[in-house]
């Protein structure tokens, strides 16, 4: 759970300031009401900072912060994005939203996008990749900057599982030519809802900019209501009280990743004795986010009997296999018809995911809870793994 998990007083407070001082809860305007308050422009400011860009653009959810890039990025009908198998079903649906088509690839044992497929899917349409960081782990970036470069491909970064996970030094979403976060409840840290999206490019910055606050170019010198328009938008805007919420949790951020590794490794370490099981191939294991432990069965006979195991022994399972519908591709029915080739099947992906078992890692977790998981883990790999 992450930054939900440290929700108190702090956060109260930073959201009673707002109130108190103005009650201005719009993200733009409204200057000599909200007294200097600008809790949204502060937030994109320290998230700039953290990550290490020159941007950040704060979003109502991070479903909105990927419809906004793929604007910034000139995405449009007719073109194709590639995207992995295994992902929310928001980077499809914001791929689909903005008139271009998803292009499904397979992923690898890092649970992520699988760069030679991602090479194998590309032609003269498509315009640009979207690798998704799962479960706090990065995709092999390297490759896939490499292959983008290669040919001429927009990067995307789908970050909204990996908040302040990192890629052989640099802080995953601030690789590509943009990337985006997600802050809701369940997130790393959390606004409720909220997303965030960063840049190092000043054109891309402005376009999703003004296509979050219906076209508005956003000009300081000039009254909000005679702001020149650059092109369409839509309302995706950050409200205030998300942007107070956001800087107290941001804070937390560094900490909420160091607990949630500790306990993580903790459990991992009593549990690699167990020969029959695989763990999750890390592309950069100092980069780990640390929120979930991912191992692998034999098959997905054993996977499946290992997960009732563990939910008889009161442990329960993050995605994989217990949410893997809304996050596996093969599910999507209701949108089945919009992405390319909508008869394919990814083989390769739906063995990996079938065998895979991934433990939820808080950053509260008492000794007895720890104990309790590794306990549970080697009874029910006693019964199965015969």
């Amino acid at each position: 759970m992450g930054g939900a998990e440290l929700i108190g007083g702090e956060e109260k407070d930073a959201i009673a300031e707002v109130i108190d001082r103005g009650a201005v809860l719009f993200r733009y305007g409204f200057d000599k009401q909200r007294h200097s308050i600008y809790k949204v422009s502060e937030f994109e400011k320290k998230f700039a900072e953290y990550s290490g860009v020159r941007y950040a653009l704060g979003a109502s959810s991070g479903t909105a912060a990927l419809r906004i890039a793929l604007a910034a990025l000139g995405i449009r009908r007719g073109d194709e994005v590639i995207m992995p198998a295994f992902t929310f079903v928001a980077t499809a649906e914001a791929i689909i939203e903005s008139g271009a088509t998803p292009v499904i690839a397979e992923i690898d044992s890092s649970l992520n996008l699988n760069p030679d497929d991602f090479e194998n899917k590309i032609t003269e349409k498509t315009k640009a990749v979207v690798p998704v960081h799962m479960l706090g782990v990065a995709a092999k970036m390297d490759r896939v900057m490499e292959i983008a470069k290669k040919h001429r491909l927009r990067v995307l970064e789908d970050a909204a599982q990996a908040c302040g996970s990192s890629f052989r030094g640099k802080k995953v979403g601030t690789i590509g030519d943009i990337g985006i976060y997600s802050f809701d409840y369940v997130k790393t840290i959390t606004t409720g809802e909220g997303g965030m999206l960063v840049t190092n490019d000043e054109d891309l910055y402005l376009k999703a900019s003004s296509f979050h606050d219906h076209g508005h170019e956003h000009q300081t010198d000039v009254p909000r209501g005679k702001d020149l328009r650059r092109e369409h938008g839509f309302n995706f805007r950050m409200s205030e009280l998300q942007g107070a919420m956001g800087i107290v949790q941001l804070g937390r951020l560094d900490y909420v990743i160091s607990e949630q590794i500790k306990n993580k490794e903790s459990i991992k370490e009593a549990i690699k004795e167990i020969r029959a099981i695989r763990f999750r191939e890390l592309p950069d294991a100092a980069g780990d986010g640390g929120d979930t432990l991912v191992f692998f069965l034999p098959n997905k006979g054993m996977a499946s009997n290992f997960e009732e195991g563990l939910t008889q022994e009161g442990i329960g399972t993050k995605i994989l296999p217990s949410a893997l519908n809304w996050h596996y591709v093969a599910y999507w029915d209701h949108i089945r018809l919009k992405i390319k080739n909508p008869n394919a099947t990814w083989p390769s992906t739906d063995s990996i995911l079938r065998q895979a078992i991934a433990i939820p890692i808080s950053v509260k977790m008492a000794e007895a809870e720890i104990e309790k998981i590794i306990s549970a883990v080697k009874r029910v790999a006693g019964d199965v793994l015969l």
